[in-house]
């Protein structure tokens, strides 16, 4: 079965070195790119996703926010937020949504951790 990654990042750049990282770390992952929350939900509403990687930094709606709302919904799903904005109240909102915190620029050694850990995770579920 085919391991579903939704990146979401406002930054067109940002999704496309996140992309790179994790195609380089699951070459099998299938990759889907949204540019905001209202597309991710969209998204994740049209279809199974099985990992999420979330821009803190949106127009419309925060990477937390986001992370809250999919949390809700899938519960057991590998979500990462990733921002350069490295404060200890969002890597604590982060932690406390029992999420990943990925500190920009997104490299592929800063996504290895999170990709491994939502792989054990995935493959334990059976996905």
């Amino acid at each position: 079965m085919t391991v579903t990654v939704l990146v979401v990042d406002d930054s067109k750049l940002a999704r496309i070195v996140a992309g790179k990282a994790i195609t380089a770390l699951q070459p099998d992952w299938q990759r889907l790119e949204a540019n905001s929350a209202a597309e991710a939900l969209q998204k994740v509403n049209e279809q199974p996703i099985d990992v999420a990687i979330l821009d803190f930094n949106m127009p419309d709606k925060d990477g937390l926010e986001l992370a809250a709302e999919l949390r809700n919904s899938h519960p057991h799903m590998p979500i990462a937020v990733i921002t350069a904005n490295v404060q200890d109240e969002i890597i604590a909102g982060v932690r406390a949504l029992n999420a990943t915190f990925v500190a920009k620029p997104v490299t592929e050694e800063a996504l290895s951790s999170f990709i491994a850990g939502a792989a054990l995770r995935l493959k334990k579920a059976g996905i």
